[in-house]
């Protein structure tokens, strides 16, 4: 299917800028561009730190951010079609997921506002002391400062959605760096947001090199907040360079699935060829790493082969298409590298492990010994490798073998196995007869270890872009 071709300019101070350098955007899928957007150095980086202070100079009250959070979330219910479209080009996102992720956008922004209307501080109890009697105190949440936003190609929009909509709920102005591969859904939220009345400044824009934008954030002393979502190695690596501000980290994982001997053995197949190969498997929670009870593996995996086996590999385009392709020809590269290097030390390729054109088969590995790529790496790709083990105690110390810990899940049916996992796994977050892949956006999402170190979730991330200022009356 032809794709569309758009062309963007920065938005920077409220002016849509054009700098006479233009990047391409092509389509994963076909290679073809289906955009061209200006490309930004660190003088517009500049400019655009020096619009977002000027506009804090005027703060937003409250009611006036919800009211533009929500128009901007109806205005992307009007556009969805559009939205899911723009989405599917650039990232090569099946149709289906895309419309998902345009779908929970709007519900960010959603939740954002009502954070904007409901922020507040707190009553200190000041006479539960000596010290405090006879005064009254209480807390106020002011906005910190400038946002310094960085977001990844894998999710466009929402992810997007999670870095602006709370930084302006809680009354911050934002320098946007989106990722390269697929800047057109961030500049099509800075065209909804300037539509739905946000003053020039409050958001900004930037498309071009990480190591220019990236070092102005990093540097610019008005710049009080970095918010990252990433690879593991370049956050943390970020947070040393800017050891002052406020630096939060939304990273990779290695995603483990346990399937106990009482667990539903068909839904854990299920959930497994639906999460494990979404959007070719580049999710940080997409599902990589099963585990399953020796009783019950040979019956697994046999439910499971024929469901991967049916998935349709092919066009994002195309409703019916499943699985696309990765994001371009080096991450497709890696993953083909990391499947032969699995092959070579003894693991069996069950399905998959080859091209489909220029697309790779989804993959499930067995035999995969704990010290591969593939197991104890984020693989960002269609593959997912299945292993038995014995007793509970031994599924969670492989699950919790890694350096990573953002989800995990588990499968069983039984309450007390369910609450000692959710106790033991090192993770960030854990579900119960779910796909550890589930995010709803209103709930706390982030991870421990080298997954990061904050939570997102309008009600949560909204309190990193405040500082908590205590005021004291003497009565």
């Amino acid at each position: 299917m032809a794709v569309t071709t758009t062309e963007r300019k920065l938005l920077i101070g409220g002016e849509w800028v054009e700098t006479g350098e233009w990047q391409e955007v092509r389509s994963p899928y076909s290679g073809e561009v289906v955009g061209r957007v200006a490309k930004a150095g660190a003088d517009e980086a500049r400019q655009a730190v020096d619009a977002a202070e000027a506009a804090m100079r005027e703060p937003l009250p409250a009611h006036k951010r919800a009211e533009i959070l929500v128009r901007v979330a109806g205005a992307l219910g009007r556009r969805h079609e559009e939205v899911a479209r723009l989405i599917s080009d650039e990232a090569g996102k099946p149709m289906r997921s895309a419309k998902i992720e345009a779908a929970r956008a709007m519900s960010t922004y959603t939740f954002s506002a009502v954070e904007a209307r409901k922020l507040a501080g707190e009553v200190v109890p000041m006479d539960a002391s000596q010290a405090g009697e006879g005064k009254l105190a209480l807390t106020l949440r002011t906005p910190i400062g400038v946002v310094g936003a960085i977001s990844p190609f894998n999710f466009p929009l929402n992810l997007v959605a999670h870095k602006i909509a709370p930084a302006l709920a809680a009354g911050c102005a934002v320098v946007l760096k989106p990722a390269g591969q697929t800047p057109l859904s961030a500049l099509l939220l800075g065209e909804l947001e300037t539509e739905a009345g946000l003053p020039p400044g409050w958001l900004n824009v930037l498309v071009g090199p990480a190591s220019e934008i990236g070092d102005v954030l990093v540097e610019d002393e008005r710049v009080k907040v970095i918010t990252f979502t990433g690879s593991s190695d370049v956050g943390w690596k970020l947070r040393e360079r800017a050891a002052r501000k406020r630096v939060t980290l939304e990273l990779g994982n290695s995603t483990p699935l346990i399937v106990e001997p009482d667990a539903d053995v068909e839904a854990a197949a299920t959930a497994t060829a639906q999460h494990g190969f979404s959007f070719a498997g580049q999710s940080c929670i997409s599902i990589q790493r099963v585990y399953v009870q020796r009783d019950v593996y040979d019956r697994y995996v046999e439910l499971l082969l024929p469901k991967v086996e049916r998935l349709v590999v092919g066009d994002p385009a195309d409703e019916e298409t499943d699985v696309g392709p990765v994001i371009d020809e080096d991450a497709r590269e890696r993953i083909l590298q990391w499947i032969d290097e699995a092959r070579a030390a003894g693991a069996e390729v069950l399905t998959g492990g080859e091209l489909e054109g220029e697309l790779i088969r989804p993959t499930v590995i067995a035999g995969a010994d704990p010290e591969l790529k593939v197991s104890c790496e984020e693989v960002f790709g269609p593959v997912v490798t299945v292993s038995p083990y014995g007793t509970v105690d031994e599924a969670i110390e492989l699950a919790n073998g890694t350096r990573y810990g953002l989800q995990a899940g588990i499968f069983t049916s039984n309450v007390q196995t369910a609450f000692r996992a959710a106790q033991e796994l090192e993770f960030g977050g854990v579900t119960v007869n779910e796909a550890p892949t589930f995010r709803a956006d209103q709930m706390p999402y982030g991870g421990v270890k080298d997954s990061g170190n904050t939570r997102e979730g309008p009600a949560y991330s909204v309190k990193e872009f405040t500082e908590q200022r205590v005021v004291v009356l003497d009565l």
